[in-house]
């Protein structure tokens, strides 16, 4: 596999190829094509840019990310402590292999509990104040908006939109789209947790690599969720800038928190190991029908294991995915060798989830498929969110009930907000492929 080698003028003109190439997908589908505030895209893009500059190449900032990144590792390790006295010699992977209802449930548990800890202490809403003054005042949205973007990066696509409750109903149609593509763009803590588990297994070099990445990856999609949210659909209106945290906590003290968010965590991996079940076998069955029928009898099996060299053994829907999606992968930056890898990543995460998407992604890294280390750090960030067509039913519920005035909105907005959120992740990706070279 290739390392990456640092950006050079072919990689500059690559990634600013793949940002036009996002911004005019945005603006083609602008709902006010003559009000984007074509500042604010500059100025949030830039932002982007200097934080991938600063993540890959600054050491203090370098050294915050992969501070962070260790505290994950090591909470990750009190996890296994946890695990470890209900499932005894069942984690050790060298002897029963990786196990993901052993090895990653458990993770999405505890950090359910802990973040229901921080935010009952104050902790995270003090770090997400801290975030939102400072997109509120580089990027000019109100102090709600930023409020719930930054609380996204933390808090799950419905959890967020709870530090604004009080709010939402007194929003605008582009502010209430901004918090839908918040909650698409970014990752919740727990689930970014299992993320590095998986991806980066027992190897703790491994793990502390993609748990900076992952961290970046989520911290990035801020900004980029409101240059595109703010593309798509453009604020006409006055915003209030002030920002102000509510001080509704979770649970009336701290066992109460941690045993409310700790039944969350299991309500959560519950629905994460149901979901996985039923959709790699909708997978596996779908896949049954493409090769083991269709392509079996028409001789498309053949073609694709010729023309794919081997990449692609049967006519699959992940081969389907990969080929329609490898040329906006190109435009992204991704090497040539890699554009189908990475381009059925992205659709299996739009069309099913980021958890399958992550998921393959751990399994190709793992069998040594890609051509480029920058590919699969690329893919880390491009499948950041949780920006899938599941997530616009979530959100119509979730949101809707705490403004059930704007429900409408939601529906109406729904597969922009899937579009915006997938294009944010996009623009993350773009970036940091660009600066690393």
């Amino acid at each position: 596999m290739q390392e990456v080698q640092g950006f050079s003028i072919e990689s500059l003109s690559r990634g600013g190829l793949g940002m036009l190439t996002i911004i005019l997908i945005a603006w083609l589908f602008s709902t006010n094509r003559k009000q984007v505030d074509w500042k604010l895209v500059i100025v949030g893009i830039s932002i982007q840019i200097a934080m991938a500059i600063g993540i890959l190449y600054v050491p203090v900032i370098q050294g915050f990310f992969e501070f962070f990144g260790k505290v994950f590792v090591k909470v990750l390790d009190f996890t296994r402590a946890g695990s470890g006295f209900l499932l005894g010699d069942l984690l050790n992977t060298d002897t029963y292999g990786f196990i993901f209802a052993f090895q990653v449930l458990p993770t999405i548990i505890f950090f359910s509990a802990l973040t229901s800890l921080m935010f009952y202490l104050g902790v995270i809403q003090k770090v997400v104040y801290v975030l939102a003054w400072g997109l509120s005042k580089a990027l000019k949205i109100s102090g709600m908006e930023s409020l719930s973007v930054a609380g996204n990066i933390f808090l799950g696509q419905t959890e967020s939109p709870l530090m604004i409750k009080a709010y939402l109903s007194k929003m605008n149609r582009s502010e209430i789209f901004l918090v839908m593509v918040g909650g698409m763009a970014t990752l919740a803590g727990g689930v970014l947790a299992a993320y590095i588990d998986f991806l980066g297994g027992d190897d703790p070099a491994q793990r502390l690599m993609f748990a900076k990445h992952l961290l970046s990856a989520s911290v990035m999609a801020a900004p980029g969720a409101v240059v595109v949210s703010k593309i798509i659909v453009p604020q006409t209106e006055e915003t209030n800038t002030d920002v102000n945290v509510p001080r509704e906590q979770i649970g009336t003290n701290a066992l109460d928190a941690i045993s409310n968010g700790t039944v969350e965590g299991v309500k959560l991996a519950v629905n994460v190991a149901a979901m996985l079940l039923v959709f790699l076998a909708l997978i596996a069955f779908i896949n049954y029908i493409f090769g083991g029928f269709i392509g079996r009898y028409t001789g498309l099996n053949d073609w694709v294991n010729n023309i794919t060299n081997g990449q692609y053994q049967t006519f699959s829907l992940q081969f389907i995915l990969g080929y329609l999606l490898s040329p906006l992968m190109w435009l992204l930056g991704v090497c040539k060798e890699d554009i189908t890898l990475v381009g059925r990543l992205l659709g299996e995460k739009v069309i099913i989830n980021e958890f399958i998407g992550y998921a393959s992604l751990a399994d190709l890294k793992a069998a040594g498929a890609f051509a480029q280390q920058k590919s699969i750090i690329m893919a880390t960030y491009l499948l950041c969110g949780f920006a899938n067509f599941g997530s616009i039913g979530i959100q119509i519920g979730g949101i809707g009930a705490l403004a059930p005035d704007k429900r409408a909105w939601l529906s109406e907005y729904g597969l922009r907000a899937l579009l915006a959120g997938t294009l944010a992740s996009c623009l993350s990706a773009t970036v940091i492929g660009m600066i690393m070279g």
